[in-house]
């Protein structure tokens, strides 16, 4: 057997002895060998807010900001105007879990985590996670489907992988097959309970394509999106039609709802969406950008890694798929007014090593773009051995709009897959590492990067092996300012002492 097949098989087995009590507490097993880094490195940060910080306006249909979706907010801005942690004397805890990872964090009313974990081998699930022991409180296994024919699973985010949390703590959840749920709780809310079923199979074909996302507009009005054909459609709540064009494109990530607009990337342009008299949906304005037409290691298609993150002062962002990859802004607009539609193009990374399949962080003028070129898939045979390009940059809009800078880029943090975010009362941008060992070992680490200067503030050990990828997951901040993430073997959470 492949020497780097035990652990990952250790870890399933693991994993499997906690299916049958989703409640019984147990950390999540590392593997060997141990790491040979040190367990932390750095000091404790000062917090020191971001300046000129810009809020999403609140969507008045979703959950309060930061804590509706794995972007935050309507704008996608993975942004949290919460505390994280600083680096004090940090406390990383885990709890194991069924098998599958919980990659879209968000918390309800009492401050309970609230979370889809779609898994290859097992059915969806909902669960409600106690943020302080991180023990689950209670489960709701969603439909499944046969995978369609090209579906890599560890790159599959249908079925779960983008839920939102609604204002009156209900999720809305695409079903693998072709459902749109709603689950609530039961009177005591220590349970789900389902509470509307949508059929979208009239509009949607489940033998044809899967729901990528589904999102509600300022009005309340139900934007959806599939992979396979990017099929677009707007579901009436209160009626349950759909009106749907298509776009004959793929459409891999999530989307993003303005005001006024709904900005979706396809796996090669940029678009912004509005609806027609009739109310179906229209295209405003749309852009082709630079396409290598390369699937680079770490991204799940060969277009746009990113979902669309909209800026104050009417701006939106993406980045494209050239060779270096780029970080490109457009103004939202309508009309230019004699401007061009694009602001800029600035190259990040390196040529051959520039490849990212997470949203960019955006803040007041700023973008912060991490590369994840090289991350495979977690059963690898060799994946102990594999290690992302190292990269994080920062990426500023000038104050006249004409044009963008590089503010600083960070070389030491190699982030596989994590959907980092940033603090804006801290200053700090949280994400979860996995360094090259000496040893062999497979180790990951949190880490925080200062915003102001990109340097390194510190890194601390969380696990080792199969059980701590968090393959794809994005980074969560409670209202108490823990820091999350859902990995393969469970959930972790990291506090400062």
């Amino acid at each position: 057997m492949n020497r780097f097949l035990v652990p990952i098989l250790l870890g399933l087995v693991a994993s499997f002895l906690f299916m049958a009590s989703p409640s019984v507490a147990a950390p999540i097993v590392s593997s060997t060998p141990p790491p040979s880094l040190p367990s932390s490195t750095g000091a404790a940060a000062k917090p020191r807010p971001v300046p000129g910080r810009s809020r999403a306006p609140q969507n008045p249909f979703l959950a309060k900001d930061p804590f509706s979706n794995i972007h935050n907010d309507t704008w996608m801005s993975d942004t949290y105007p919460v505390r994280g942690p600083l680096g004090r004397g940090l406390v990383s805890d885990s709890e194991s879990a069924r098998v599958g990872v919980c990659s879209s964090i968000t918390f309800d009313r009492r401050g309970r985590i609230i979370s889809i974990c779609p898994a290859a081998v097992f059915t969806p699930q909902a669960r409600i996670i106690d943020p302080d022991s991180l023990e689950v409180i209670d489960t709701y296994d969603l439909p499944n489907a046969t995978d369609l024919p090209g579906t890599v699973q560890y790159q599959n985010f249908a079925g779960g992988g983008y839920f939102y949390l609604d204002n009156r703590d209900r999720i809305w959840v695409a079903t693998k097959t072709n459902h749109l749920y709603v689950l609530g709780f039961t009177d005591d809310g220590q349970e789900f309970k389902l509470l509307k079923d949508h059929d979208l199979t009239s509009k949607f074909d489940p033998a044809a394509e899967r729901i990528t996302s589904a999102l509600p507009d300022f009005k309340g009005r139900v934007w959806i999106v599939a992979k396979q054909t990017g099929r677009i459609g707007i579901l009436n709540r209160k009626t349950g039609k759909i009106k749907a064009i298509e776009l004959n494109e793929g459409i891999q990530n999530s989307f993003t709802v303005g005001r006024k607009g709904i900005y979706i990337a396809s796996n090669k342009r940029m678009y912004r969406f509005g609806t027609s008299k009739r109310g179906f949906p229209k295209v405003v304005w749309k852009v082709r950008y630079k396409n290598s037409g390369i699937v680079k290691p770490g991204q799940a298609d060969a277009g746009t890694g990113t979902t669309p993150t909209v800026l104050k002062g009417g701006y939106v962002a993406i980045t494209d798929n050239a060779d270096r990859m780029n970080v490109v802004v457009y103004r939202t607009g309508r009309k230019l007014h004699g401007k061009r539609r694009r602001v800029c193009q600035v190259p990040v990374f390196n040529k051959g090593t520039s490849a990212t399949e997470n949203s960019l962080i955006g803040t007041g003028r700023s973008l912060i773009v991490e590369s994840n070129y090289g991350y495979t898939n977690p059963f690898a045979s060799d994946g102990p051995s594999i290690v992302t390009e190292p990269g994080f940059t920062r990426i500023d809009i000038k104050k006249n709009g004409r044009g963008c800078r590089r503010v600083w880029t960070n070389t030491e943090i190699r982030t596989p897959s994590a959907v980092s975010k940033l603090s804006t009362k801290t200053g700090l941008i949280y994400t979860y590492t996995r360094p090259p060992d000496p040893s062999g070992s497979q180790g990951y680490y949190w880490a925080a990067i200062k915003y102001r200067n990109g340097k390194t503030a510190w890194t601390k050990y969380a696990g080792s092996g199969f059980n701590y990828n968090n393959n794809y997951s994005g980074m969560g901040l409670g209202p108490d300012g823990t820091a999350y993430i859902g990995v393969i073997g469970g959930m972790l959470s990291l506090r400062d002492r």
